[in-house]
């Protein structure tokens, strides 16, 4: 956290944590319930400012599906997501390129710098 800019909190390091600990891709409600299980007690109001401290420092990523919630994700190496059409978990996905970025370049001259796709289909549970 220092070598990005930010303060060693209680909080933020809670956050993190647990952020780091699990594949789940929580929303911030579920972070708020689990943070708040086992340490600090932090208003919902907290638990967002410290995701948004985390994400603006690039130690979290933030991420919108279908259900409109926005999903965290302490991985913030390249990496793309299956969400699962029938129970609604979110996955990672090792990261390929699938063609297009490796150019750099997509056909109309637009510039790409990364690649990060959601994918639509169902998990080996639901399968």
């Amino acid at each position: 956290m220092r070598a990005r800019g930010l303060r060693v909190t209680e909080p933020r390091v809670a956050v993190l944590s647990y952020l780091a600990s699990t594949s789940r891709h929580p929303t911030a409600e579920d972070v708020e319930t689990a943070v708040n299980a086992g340490g600090p007690v932090l208003s919902r109001a907290s638990v967002y400012n410290v995701l948004h401290s985390l994400a603006r420092a690039g130690l979290v990523v933030g991420m919108s599906v279908k259900d409109g919630a926005t999903r965290y994700d302490a991985h913030v190496a390249p990496h793309h997501h299956l969400v699962c059409r029938a129970c609604g978990r979110v996955e990672d996905v090792a990261w390929q390129d699938f063609g297009v970025a490796e150019r750099g370049v997509l056909p109309d001259g637009r510039t790409v710098r990364t690649l990060a796709l959601t994918l639509d289909g169902v998990c080996n549970d639901c399968g």
